[in-house]
């Protein structure tokens, strides 16, 4: 099975969660929010490259705008793969806690 990381999770998450907002910049501010971390934009750009060539993401260009400079905007989507694929990490998460003691016990 191709899995995906917590890292390329996190960011579809977010590119789900944000639609047409989805873009480098509210989809870092939206999982530093999230995770209380703070991401650097490394660290969603790669991920976001690999997700778009394996597929799971897709992406295009809006317009540009007199707002950013004259610069156009990357805007990234789910495709079917990657829902696919998130609800698998979902399950596969939920069967991985299934079974354990509360946290607040001992291991």
């Amino acid at each position: 099975m191709d899995m995906i990381t917590r890292a390329e999770e996190f960011i579809m998450l977010a590119v789900w969660r944000l639609k047409e907002d989805a873009y480098c910049v509210p989809l870092r501010a939206q999982i530093s929010d999230i995770t209380g971390e703070e991401w650097s934009l490394g660290s969603v750009y790669m991920p976001l490259d690999r997700l778009v060539k394996r597929g799971l993401l897709e992406s295009y260009l809006t317009e540009a705008t007199p707002e950013r400079g004259g610069r156009r905007k990357r805007i990234y989507r789910l495709t079917g793969e990657g829902l696919k694929r998130l609800r698998n990490m979902k399950d596969i998460e939920r069967r991985m806690w299934e079974g354990l003691p509360s946290m607040g016990e001992e291991v």
